[in-house]
This record gives structure tokens, C-alpha cells and sequence, in this order.
């Protein structure tokens, strides 16, 4: 029987291309966490076409890098249509929320601090 390695057991001290380390789900948004640590966060997350995040407040500023597909992000009332290869920061505790036009996936870090 195969296993499937976690995310970091696949990645560490070596090169990984990170649209291939998580999978869409139809229907889904599916995310996998690499790290978690009380100075930040970095997660991948896949967006099937027609999947949001509603607005919200966080209270650390973050970075989205897209690595697949585009996806439309709304900061502070302004919408930005963010595409692969791109990045957007999203400030803390600005309204910001994330729609899938189309599939897409992203990378999202977070720094407490």
C-alpha cells in the first residue's frame, strides 16, 4: 500500500513546486498547512470555480501569492484580480475576502507579530 507522505515529510531541505502539493476538490476549498508556528503561518489552499471565503478581519498582516489559476481578492472595499505568479499583502484587521471565478490555487502566509 502506498502512503501518502504528510506535506512536510514531502518538502523538507529540498526543492518542491507548490501547485503540486495540494489537489483541488470539486465542490471545496481544501487547504494544507506546511507551517504553524507562534511567529506565522503558511498554508496552501485549492479553490474550486464558484468557492469563496466571505469577508472578513485578521488580526496579522498576511501575504497571498497565486500559483495557479487567478483569483479575485477584495481589501477594503477594492477589488483586485490576482493572477499566477502574483501576490497581494493583505493588512491586518482590513476586511478582505477571496472568490474562485475559476479553479485556483494560493499560498497564503501569515506573521504574528
Amino acid at each position: 500500500m502506498n502512503e501518502k507522505k504528510s506535506v512536510l515529510e514531502s518538502c523538507p531541505a529540498k526543492p518542491a513546486t507548490l501547485a503540486e502539493l495540494i489537489d483541488y476538490a470539486d465542490g471545496s476549498i481544501v487547504s494544507k498547512t506546511l507551517i504553524d508556528k507562534p511567529v506565522g503561518t503558511i498554508t496552501l489552499f485549492a479553490f474550486d470555480k464558484g468557492q469563496k471565503l466571505s469577508e472578513h478581519t485578521a488580526p496579522y498582516d498576511a501575504v497571498v501569492q497565486i500559483i495557479d489559476g487567478s483569483a479575485d481578492i477584495t481589501i477594503g472595499g477594492k477589488l483586485e484580480t490576482i493572477c499566477a505568479g502574483q501576490l497581494i499583502v493583505m493588512p491586518a484587521n482590513i476586511p478582505h475576502a477571496v472568490a474562485a471565478k475559476e479553479k485556483f490555487k494560493m499560498m497564503l502566509i501569515m506573521i504574528r507579530a
